[in-house]
């Protein structure tokens, strides 16, 4: 398992609702409107990124999936309203699901 960002920037409203809902079905914590962290698989990397890649007008949107090992997921500096870090790691937490 690979912790992983999903950076989306999408202009239709549908289009977006539907990124954010593969995104959340896939387990993954929202960290800002059009961004996402968790814990996935290489397959389910794959996965994610297809089926996105199916919803969205390529011409118009970006859909970035970032891969990050936990290493450099430890150096990340979070300022202002930031997310609790803590909430995220390299397991699946099952509060959030």
């Amino acid at each position: 398992m690979t912790m992983v960002w999903v950076v989306y920037d999408i202009t239709d409203n549908s289009t977006r609702s539907k990124v954010a809902r593969i995104c959340l079905d896939r387990g993954l914590y929202r960290v800002q409107k059009s961004v996402f962290l968790g814990t996935l698989n290489a397959n389910e990397r794959d996965s994610l990124a297809l089926e996105c890649e199916s919803v969205i007008d390529p011409t118009a949107d970006s859909v970035y999936v970032f891969p990050m090992d936990g290493e450099s997921f430890k150096k990340v500096k979070l300022l202002g309203q930031a997310f609790d870090k803590s909430l995220v790691s390299d397991e699946v937490l099952t509060k959030f699901f």
